[in-house]
């Protein structure tokens, strides 16, 4: 049976440890997928981690603590699993506690996942997330729209701004294709790790791709949609709100490639 792990600061972590954290909100976190016990994009989560941790606590944990506490969960389970890693407050929420007491790290493990395949329907929402920036946990509003797009008969939901312009999903980021580059959209989002990869990759494989405003009148001029996360690099949208979007199976064959040609590297 495969074993997996809750480890505060490197260690199995106590049920006595573990209540406080149970409903806490003030804290961030990165997800990845592990394969071989090697982790694509490695130092932009590491980086994700650092500049979430100044943002919230003013002071970091050190990158090698962290590849320290990921390496030992990863030790004691499968080649391949999920794992996130969360970065909390020693002292709670809801106090004013300065940047003097440094910040916690606890690591979960799971199953490997690799997300649906798709192609999805979303429904079209507007919705701002607090500190767009900072992958943070708590957003109650994200699990409440994607229950409400379900019900409206969607698969999940798109997020746009008070000035119109799409950002991004429930727990996705939005991508589309114009029929020769990738279009990422223009708005205040969180930049996740798999689409850091994927943009740099492609500059490296020589694909065009640029940052846009793109809103819903603009949809019918596109030529593909997708949404990617840690699970996977695209799955197909074949809907947003009521417009159709294509099959772009060439879109979705070079967004894969590229985040494959990213190599995976050992914390």
């Amino acid at each position: 049976m495969p074993s997996f792990v809750v480890h505060r600061n490197g260690q199995a972590a106590s049920a006595a440890e573990l209540a406080p954290l149970a409903f806490a909100g003030y804290a961030h976190f990165t997800a990845m997928q592990v394969r071989g016990s090697r982790i694509r994009g490695l130092d932009l989560h590491l980086d994700r981690l650092r500049s979430a941790s100044m943002e919230l606590f003013g002071r970091a944990l050190p990158d090698d603590r962290v590849r320290t506490f990921l390496r030992e969960a990863l030790r004691v389970g499968p080649a391949d699993l999920s794992l996130t890693a969360t970065v909390y407050p020693s002292e709670g929420e809801f106090t004013a506690a300065g940047a003097d007491v440094e910040p916690e790290l606890l690591v979960r493990t799971g199953p490997a996942a690799d997300g649906p395949q798709g192609p999805l329907a979303l429904a079209v929402v507007e919705h701002e997330r607090v500190l767009p920036a900072v992958k943070h946990v708590g957003e109650v509003a994200k699990t409440y729209f994607l229950r409400q797009a379900v019900g409206q008969g969607f698969d999940d939901a798109a997020f746009v701004d008070r000035r119109g312009r799409f950002s991004e999903g429930t727990i996705w980021n939005l991508a589309f294709w114009d029929g020769t580059a990738v279009v990422w959209p223009e708005a205040e989002i969180l930049i996740g790790t798999t689409m850091a990869v994927v943009r740099r990759q492609l500059d490296r494989l020589g694909v065009p791709q640029r940052v846009q405003e793109v809103r819903p009148p603009d949809l019918p001029r596109l030529a593909g949609a997708v949404v990617m996360n840690s699970w996977t690099p695209g799955v197909p949208v074949h809907r947003i709100g009521s417009v159709p979007m294509p099959a772009a199976p060439s879109f979705h064959e070079v967004l894969h490639r590229a985040w494959h040609a990213e190599p995976r590297t050992a914390p």
